[in-house]
C-alpha cells in the first residue's frame, strides 16, 4: 500500500513510499525513449505551440498498451489518494502519460493544468501527478514549486506528488545533469 501525506490543505499530496522501484523506473525510462520525442509544448496539450521563453523540455507520450501494468498501478494509487483527500467525483485516466525529460536549462515556467472556470467539458483535469524517474544524484535544480516561490516538492526518486490540476506550479531550471519524470492527469465530471 502506498502512503500518502497531505501538503498545504490536501490540495497537494505527497507519496512517502515510492509508488516504482528504481528498476521500475528505468524500465518507464526506457519506454519514454523508444516514442516519437518532441518539444515540450504550452497550452492545449497536443494542440499546443512551443515556445522556449515557457517551456525547454523533451516529451513522449506512453501508449496504454506499452505498459498497462503501470497505469493499472497508478490508477490504483490515484483513486486511493482521490479517496483519502481531494474527494473528487468520477475520476480515471484520460490520457496516456507523459515521459519528459528536462536537461541542463531544461524549465517550465508558472502555469495550469486545468482552467476550473474553462473546463465544463467531460473528463475534466482533476487531478494532476508528477513522478521522479530520475536518481537524486543524476540531476540539480528542476524543483517542482507549487502554489508560489520557495513551496518546493522534490520527492524522490519512485515517489509522485498528487495536486490539484487547477493549482499554479512550474519547474525550475535544471542546473546539472537530467531530470526524468512521468506526468499524468485523471479527469471527471465537471466541478460543480
Amino acid at each position: 500500500m502506498i502512503i500518502t501525506e497531505p501538503r498545504w490543505k490536501s490540495l497537494i499530496v505527497e507519496t512517502t513510499t515510492p509508488i516504482f522501484t528504481p528498476e521500475q523506473c528505468q524500465m518507464i525510462i526506457e519506454a519514454g525513449h523508444k516514442q516519437p520525442r518532441e518539444d515540450g509544448q504550452v497550452g492545449g496539450g497536443k494542440g499546443g505551440t512551443v515556445d522556449t521563453q515557457t517551456r525547454l523540455s523533451h516529451i513522449s507520450w506512453i501508449p496504454f498498451n506499452v505498459l498497462p501494468e503501470m497505469y493499472k498501478t497508478l490508477e490504483k494509487v490515484m483513486k486511493q489518494t482521490n479517496g483519502n483527500h481531494f474527494g473528487f467525483e468520477g475520476m480515471q485516466i484520460t490520457e496516456p502519460a507523459q515521459f519528459t525529460e528536462y536537461s541542463n536549462g531544461g524549465f517550465y515556467d508558472w502555469h495550469i493544468d486545468s482552467d476550473v472556470e474553462c473546463s465544463k467539458e467531460p473528463p475534466v483535469r482533476k487531478i494532476s501527478m508528477t513522478l521522479l524517474l530520475s536518481k537524486d544524484d543524476e540531476f540539480e535544480g528542476g524543483g517542482l514549486e507549487l502554489m508560489s516561490e520557495g513551496k518546493f516538492a522534490r520527492p524522490k526518486q519512485g515517489h509522485a506528488i498528487f495536486f490539484a490540476s487547477f493549482i499554479r506550479h512550474r519547474v525550475v531550471p535544471v542546473t546539472r545533469g537530467t531530470r526524468r519524470s512521468l506526468v499524468m492527469w485523471f479527469g471527471g465530471t465537471p466541478f460543480k
